[in-house]
């Protein structure tokens, strides 16, 4: 269990690093004297190049990936989780086996389908931040095909 939550948490700060990386509009830097009305009007064209050409909007990702939260339910889990533990228990031990089996197989599909749901938001929240990647390196090209260096 502990090498679990270690690996959790490793994907959940190397999660968290690359959706800050991925969130940051590059810095441009007028490598060619360009002046800053040139610079706020080259932004702009190469924002709505990137936009077009990816089809990702940030200001409309602003809010970050949606995430699931509330009880974890609907997936079966806790309902297959009592069915089993109520058969194994009452194999072993009669109807009051059955009881106790069936608690425990609900409270261990309940960690199950709130495992899931961790999953699902970390997906989410990988997939956010690849996209907003994607929508930064075109707006990257853009200005370095303009005369910028990109940071």
């Amino acid at each position: 269990m502990t090498a679990l939550r270690s690996a959790f948490l490793i994907s959940a700060a190397l999660l968290a690093a690359m959706s800050a990386y991925a969130q940051n509009k590059p810095i441009a830097y007028p490598a060619k004297g360009q002046s800053q009305n040139q610079q706020a009007q080259d932004d702009g064209q190469c924002y709505g190049w990137a936009r077009s050409s990816t089809g990702v909007d940030p200001a409309a990702m602003s809010g970050g990936a949606p995430q699931q939260t509330g009880p974890a339910v609907g997936g079966g889990q806790r309902a297959r989780g009592a069915a089993g533990g109520a058969i194994i228990g009452g194999i072993a031990n009669g109807s009051d086996g059955a009881r106790t089996g069936a608690a425990v197989g609900m409270v261990a599909g309940g960690v199950r389908a709130r495992q899931q749901r961790r999953a699902q938001n970390e997906s989410a929240q990988a997939q956010h931040a690849g996209t907003l990647d994607t929508f930064y390196r075109a707006y990257g090209a853009c200005m370095e095909g303009r005369g910028y260096t990109i940071r």
